[in-house]
């Protein structure tokens, strides 16, 4: 099987933290229009639809790749907000519990495949490691960032500058320090969720929440117009390479 994986650059992290927003954005608009029940049903099967599809393929498709991304997105919020408000457990336990499964879930792909890059997912059972990776990034990422910006009192553009400062340390230490760059990969991968995330309650919470009270709805729009824009001037068989 072909990597089904796209290369590491600029334009990844862009589209990354794009869809962190937009699938924020999405949860919330959902949740208060659905209501919480339908928009997690509603939302989990099309982000298993969109893995499946992802999943089936052979070789990389940017549409299909980045639309299981855009749906994690939206299920990983859901789901962290369920284990909140669905289970009373709160948002510093829900961030300890996410983290330490994420790093359980790093330990058991090392151990079945010995190694954990993106250029190395080759295999179906590889690429499932990759996937269940990336949806407990985005769980683990809600938590962190609902915790900081309401148990922390940061608010959600405090939270948001924190977590765009914290992104920048990858980026540093992977220029200027001998670092291994899966780990800051997958650090920085981390770290996108709650970045954007943040930025996008900012813009669409109610005023009285901290926000700047352009609904969640217009901002789920705007950024999926993004996504649509910087994925279509991607090329179409790019590879992983990280």
């Amino acid at each position: 099987m072909l990597n089904k994986l796209p290369s590491i650059g600029l334009a990844f992290w862009v589209i990354k933290i794009l869809t962190t927003g937009m699938g924020e954005a999405a949860s919330d608009f959902l949740v208060r229009w659905l209501g919480s029940v339908p928009a997690v049903i509603i939302g989990g099967l099309v982000f298993l639809v969109s893995l499946a599809v992802q999943i089936r393929r052979r070789s990389y498709s940017k549409w299909v790749y980045w639309t299981a991304v855009a749906m994690v997105s939206v299920f990983g919020t859901m789901a962290a907000d369920i284990v909140h408000m669905g289970f009373g457990v709160s948002y510093a336990v829900s961030t300890m519990v996410f983290a330490v499964g994420l790093l359980a879930i790093f330990a058991l792909w090392w151990v079945a495949a010995g190694d954990i890059s993106l250029a190395s997912v080759t295999t179906t059972r590889r690429e499932l490691f990759y996937w269940l990776t990336v949806l407990a990034t985005f769980a683990l990422g809600t938590a962190a960032g609902d915790m900081t910006a309401r148990n922390l009192n940061w608010g959600y553009l405090g939270s948001g500058l924190v977590f765009a400062a914290a992104f920048a340390v990858p980026a540093i230490c992977y220029r200027l320090l001998s670092v291994s760059s899966v780990l800051l990969f997958w650090l920085a991968y981390i770290v996108t969720r709650p970045f954007g995330a943040s930025f996008a309650d900012w813009i669409g919470a109610d005023t009285n929440k901290g926000g700047l009270g352009f609904g969640f709805g217009s901002i789920a729009a705007v950024l999926t117009v993004a996504i649509f824009v910087v994925v279509g001037l991607q090329p179409s068989q790019a590879k992983a390479s990280g």
